[in-house]
This record gives C-alpha cells, structure tokens and sequence, in this order.
C-alpha cells in the first residue's frame, strides 16, 4: 500500500464528480499504488464525511476511513462490476462504523491502577495516593493481591507473572482484567 502518510491525506477532493468515476474506473481497470493513490485523494474525503455525519470525532472518523480505505485497497480486486464500487464501498463504511459501536459496546470500565501503584513503589509522601492504594488492596484476595502486586509494584510483564505463580499467560491477563473490573465495580472507573 503506498504511504499516503496521515496530515494531509483527507485533503477535498479537486476534481468533478466525472473525473471521480474516471479515477475509480482506472483503479479498478489496473490497481497500482500510483492509481490508488488517486482514488484515495478522491474518495477519502467522502468517507471521512460519512463517518462525520455519523457523530464521529475528527480522529476517530480518520481512522475509521483509513480502515475502509485500506479495506478498498485489499479487496479492489474481488469486486465484481465497476458499477458497484460506491455501494460496496459504504457497506465497507458502514461495517466499520457497526463494528465500532459494537466494540465501544464491549468495553468495560477498570480502575486506573498504574499511578496509584507506581506512587507507592517509590513511596512518595502522598498519603491520598497510599491509602488509596491500600484499600483497593484491602478488597482483594491473596491470590489476587499477589498478582497486583506483581504487576503493578514489582512492574514484572504478564509473562513474567505467569513464570512465576506457575500458570498459563492468558490466565494472567485474564485475572489482572478481572481484578480491575471488580475493583472499578467497587470504587468506579476513577482515574488516579
């Protein structure tokens, strides 16, 4: 894919819409970077307008029509008539903005637990921060004290931790995952 690089890249298009189809034709005819590239300057800008009208923030519309744009740049080829460029290219768009919301959807909130932590590791004189930190942990088990303390004071990386509780990575992950959520579910999603 050729580098079209990030400022700039959604610049108005300056061409008629005649020229539009002639762009999107020659791609299609021959993809090649240098012919993408023109289908990019065209139809970027329509893409970054329909993930706009949708209520998107600028950064992320961006990266929502980066996402189609790459998709166009994949699937070009598997298109079956040129005539259905437009309507293909906004079900692309309209997948990515599902897919977004959905995964919005998934997140769940967790605590913030890295500042706290780190403030405590270097025993720094905010008591808030300490007392803070003491009674998240005061709310945990053992089992799951250990492991926090392991990551976030200790600062061992999920490997790590599995090498040395003797259990499996994505076990890890999953625990660390979990203690955050409940400590949240307990505390809310405040950012320390």
């Amino acid at each position: 894919m050729p580098n079209l690089g990030r400022t700039g890249s959604f610049a108005a298009p300056l061409t008629s819409p005649e020229d539009e189809r002639d762009v999107v034709a020659r791609y299609l005819s021959h993809p090649s970077d240098e012919s993408f590239r023109d289908v990019f300057q065209q139809v970027a800008p329509r893409v970054l307008g329909y993930f706009r009208a949708r209520g998107c923030v600028k950064e992320l519309a961006e990266d929502l029509a980066q996402e189609v744009m790459l998709a166009v740049y994949r699937q070009a080829r598997s298109l079956r008539g040129k005539d259905l460029f437009w309507p293909w290219l906004f079900r692309i768009a309209r997948n990515a903005f599902l897919r977004q919301i959905r995964d919005r959807g998934r997140r769940v909130a967790t605590v913030a637990f890295d500042g706290a932590a780190g403030a405590v590791r270097e025993a720094a004189p905010d008591l808030v921060l300490r007392s803070q930190f003491a009674e998240w942990m005061a709310w945990l088990t053992p089992e799951e004290r250990e492991i926090m303390t392991l990551r976030y004071v200790d600062e061992l990386q999920h490997h790590e931790i599995a090498e040395v509780l003797d259990m499996p990575v994505g076990t890890v992950q999953w625990k660390i995952f979990h203690i955050k959520r409940k400590l949240a579910a307990k505390f809310g999603p405040r950012a320390v």
